[in-house]
């Protein structure tokens, strides 16, 4: 993700003033959930796979030294090179030095969060390299010179218009044409010709497993499949937490991903890769970046759990209406909320407070992440911190104080319904009430529900 010197709420702003498209990104994202609830109400023991994902994620983290070194034992054994980063810089050199030592120009990536948080693309480019990614949502984004807005769907934030656009500028294609089938043809004849010049392949990792030493890469379009099969090196790049202990837990988190993510049965490829093939070269980096920082934290060790589905975008509130580029981070959403704020807490201070705490990001993830609770727990973090505005902790104390006196409340609720009816300039204004922003301002109510209940039913 770029950086940036604006929070979520500035960001936000600025996605939600075109309101047509916010409402379509909205009930796009909601038609997404809609599919993954059909999807979970076809699998009677969908809780009980919920719990066993999750516990099998608990024992591995909670062993996760020992599973690592199998891993790194069984693939080394099965010819894989492995490597060790222990933050992003690390990372992006050990890729580069790999380029460096077989003297790679051209890369051909398929998705990948872990390299969007270690910001691979520039870096490489800053070095000389050429790096087309392959699929089509990264790919649209790529050409825009904008990260992606979901970890799933990359480009969510895009009409077929925009698409058509963009195409027609950096492929050529016919103005005006929006037709999804023409547009995804020109996408696919750009990039074969990437596939068959490209020295090496970078793909993502959904799951490591340490009994074999092998890995699982799964998507819909095969991009990933194309890209390793065809080049002579690939390098895979994974967190750590990545890892499951055996091959048999593999169906457990496989029924849950693609209901989950898109409401699928299954992906469309479950790619898995063990070894390299004759004369091919495997890498294998292993990133820690915060995560073992992470681990350490008992409150918010549960996050590590996370298979990045993103059923907790498609479901929140604030994520559909805002956008994924006003969390100015690789990892947007509810789970990106909770996890970059232990990478960089002054810069993500603001994400925590990007949520209502309704829980349904909790209700919804596959391996029952406490998403909801850790947000919570993360602003007294940032609060006691320091790396909260004085205005929202002056803001918050001060309700803390009206909420805490029944008398005080009610006085300021007949004032706020006075202020509302008698001098609506002052609510209605966008600088004394930031709330009003993109929102309209409801009608005062005549009394409070305590009045009328006692007048009605006669209550106290």
């Amino acid at each position: 993700m770029q950086a940036t010197t604006k929070n979520h709420a500035q960001l936000s702003e600025a996605f939600i003033a075109d309101e047509p498209r916010t409402d379509w990104h909205d009930e796009t994202l909601w038609f997404v959930r809609s599919k993954r609830d059909k999807a979970v109400h076809q699998v009677p023991e969908w809780e009980l796979l919920r719990e066993w994902a999750s516990a099998i994620k608990n024992h591995t983290l909670s062993n996760l030294d020992n599973y690592l070194v199998d891993f790194e034992r069984n693939a080394n054994a099965n010819g894989v090179v492995v490597h060790w980063a222990s933050n992003a810089s690390d990372h992006n050199n050990i890729v580069l030095k790999i380029m460096r030592d077989n003297q790679v120009k051209r890369v051909v990536k398929s998705k990948s969060m872990l390299t969007e948080e270690c910001h691979l693309n520039p870096f490489l480019i800053e070095n000389g390299i050429e790096v087309v990614d392959t699929d089509l949502g990264e790919r649209i984004v790529q050409f825009r010179n904008e990260p992606p807005s979901h970890i799933v769907l990359p480009a969510i934030h895009l009409k077929k218009q925009d698409v058509s656009e963009t195409f027609h500028e950096h492929l050529h294609t016919e103005k005006g044409n929006n037709d999804p089938q023409y547009l995804t043809e020109a996408a696919r004849q750009h990039l074969r010709s990437k596939f068959i010049a490209s020295d090496l392949a970078i793909t993502g990792v959904n799951f490591a497993i340490a009994e074999t030493g092998g890995f699982v890469v799964c998507t819909n379009e095969g991009n990933a499949d194309m890209g390793a099969h065809a080049a002579k090196i690939h390098i895979a790049c994974m967190g750590f937490e990545k890892i499951i202990p055996k091959l048999e837990h593999l169906g457990v988190f496989l029924r849950l991903l693609a209901r989950s993510a898109t409401g699928q049965p299954t992906t469309t490829y479950n790619s898995h890769f063990h070894r390299p093939r004759n004369g091919q070269q495997m890498h294998i980096v292993i990133v820690d970046n915060g995560r073992s920082k992470q681990l350490g934290r008992p409150e918010f060790r549960n996050s590590l759990k996370c298979i990045r589905c993103a059923a907790c975008f498609n479901t929140c509130p604030v994520y559909r209406r805002s956008g994924g580029h006003s969390y100015h981070t690789a990892v947007a959403g509810p789970i990106g909320s909770i996890l970059n704020p232990n990478i960089d807490m002054r810069a993500n201070a603001d994400l925590p407070f990007a949520s209502t705490l309704c829980g349904s990001c909790s209700n919804v993830c596959p391996v029952k992440i406490d998403i909801h609770d850790q947000l919570w727990k993360w602003r007294q973090v940032l609060v006691a911190e320091g790396y909260v505005a004085n205005g929202k902790k002056l803001g918050m104390k001060g309700m803390a104080f009206v909420l805490a006196y029944p008398k005080v409340y009610r006085i300021a609720g007949k004032m706020g319904r006075w202020v509302m009816r008698v001098l609506p300039f002052v609510t209605n204004n966008k600088l004394l009430n930031p709330w009003y922003k993109q929102r309209e301002m409801p009608e005062a109510p005549k009394a409070s529900f305590r009045d009328w209940y006692r007048k009605n039913r006669g209550g106290s």
